[in-house]
């Protein structure tokens, strides 16, 4: 959180006069975090479960915080925004290239002039480096499988989850569209953003071949 704050140049800031949305927020984790320190969120999603946990923990700690079920290529509140959130690798699911632009774009509107974007994801260089074909392990009493295989030519992951819980067992696939740190920068300069810089995590340390993930601040 911290580090998020720091390379968006909102370190110190009086939290009150910070707006921030949180898009894609799943549970609530960040923005969640950002209530707690005080600043006004906003968490949207598309998952109507996902948001009622949120909501449920802000409830029981009393927090302010507000949470929409809403669609990421058509969520905007113009000029609302002095931070904008997409984290966790929530970025690159949807089957046509030109929702992504969409979301960018939206996310670009959402944000007061002179706001921030601050993007965080497995990136293409990250995700040929670490590259396995899959892994098990046991979370929370359920044995789970993974398998992993490259879509094009690095143009997107394919997951594929199996989980065992005693008796029942869930099969999931989906794809996450890869993007490489240039190729990121110019999407989000397409949507209207006025400089991107990438770092290798938010400690703002260089997108190289250390890179923990890719993390893209964009200013509008």
């Amino acid at each position: 959180m911290d580090g998020i704050l720091k390379l968006a140049g909102l370190e110190g800031n009086d939290p009150r006069g910070v707006s921030v949305l949180d898009l894609c927020c799943g549970p609530g984790r960040h923005a969640l975090e950002f209530a707690r320190r005080g600043y006004p969120v906003c968490g949207v999603d598309i998952t109507e479960p996902f948001l009622e946990a949120a909501r449920d923990s802000a409830g029981a700690e009393g927090l302010d915080a507000e949470f929409v079920r809403a669609d990421a290529r058509t969520f905007s509140r113009p000029g609302n925004f002095s931070l904008a959130l997409n984290l966790y690798t929530s970025f690159g699911y949807f089957d046509d290239p030109l929702d992504d632009e969409a979301m960018a774009a939206r996310l670009y509107e959402s944000l007061a002039p002179g706001g921030a974007l601050v993007m965080e994801m497995v990136g293409k260089e990250t995700a040929a480096r670490d590259f396995i074909e899959g892994e098990w392990f046991e979370r929370d009493g359920r044995l789970v499988l993974t398998e992993f295989s490259v879509v094009g030519a690095w143009e997107g992951l394919r997951n594929r989850w199996i989980v065992q819980d005693g008796d029942r067992r869930s099969d999931r696939s989906w794809v996450q569209r890869l993007y490489s740190a240039t190729e990121l920068a110019a999407l989000l300069r397409r949507a209207g953003f006025s400089s991107v810089s990438c770092y290798g995590s938010f400690d703002g340390r260089p997108y190289d071949q250390t890179a923990l993930s890719l993390v893209a601040l964009a200013r509008k």
